[in-house]
């Protein structure tokens, strides 16, 4: 394959064209998919491993924890795509509801985190010492707000990190929402390469914006940590 070819082809989309306008929104869709689906995941990640973590004294919060094992196992047990063409294609019509597509990607994506975050909550709230939860009821606190406000601000410095990576994953993950037709980042570069049938310049370059964002993440992360750490010392 020549190469000047394939990249003079890709200039007259890109630029000429003006296919960078296209890539733009797909980059920003990408963002807002991993970025919110992370949120939605951290909330629901975080009351389902609260869930986990509770003594099964009574009926109520022992179906709250068996429900919570089917959730987490379907979402860790099924690929993405599949959630998002059963979310999108039977789920919601058989409900009757239209619903935009990537406002279905953010909730499939969010439920998926969701899922996975539990886990990792889960293992970071069993790594807190418990002399701390103690000591939050022994001053007169309620079980879940010794939970909300002593052990889960701990546990997220030990879970940072495995996070970071939940993020990466969710970024790299959304390169599937095409099925469900939303212009990603992955399906922006992929018309660009349709126009003419070029695909070599224009997936060099995703797989170059995918480890960008990539290391981005990654350096926010370490920011974090530094931060954390220094915290602690002063503290």
């Amino acid at each position: 394959m020549n190469f000047a070819v394939a990249w003079d082809s890709f200039y007259q989309q890109f630029i000429v064209k003006d296919g960078y306008k296209t890539v733009l929104n797909g980059l920003v869709t990408t963002i807002e998919i991993a970025v919110l689906g992370l949120i939605i995941g951290i909330i629901l990640g975080t009351v389902l491993a609260l869930i986990k973590v509770t003594p099964k004294n009574n009926v109520f919060v022992r179906i709250l924890d068996v429900i919570c094992t089917v959730y987490v196992g379907f979402f860790r047990g099924t690929p993405m795509v599949v959630q998002l063409l059963l979310g999108y294609y039977v789920l919601l019509p058989m409900l009757g509801i239209t619903a935009d597509a990537i406002v279905v990607a953010i909730i499939i994506f969010g439920l998926n985190s969701g899922a996975y975050v539990s886990e990792i909550m889960r293992a970071g709230i069993q790594s807190v010492d418990g002399g701390q939860l103690e000591a939050g009821r022994a001053v007169g606190l309620p079980y879940w707000t010794a939970m909300l406000k002593i052990v889960i601000p701990q546990s997220i410095k030990n879970i940072l990190p495995t996070l970071g990576n939940e993020f990466i994953v969710l970024i790299k993950e959304t390169s599937v929402v095409s099925f469900i037709a939303v212009t990603d980042i992955t399906k922006a570069f992929r018309s660009i390469g349709d126009a003419n049938y070029e695909y070599l310049v224009p997936y060099c370059m995703l797989a170059l914006v995918y480890l960008v964002l990539v290391m981005i993440i990654s350096w926010g992360i370490k920011i974090m940590e530094r931060r954390f750490r220094r915290s602690e010392r002063t503290a």
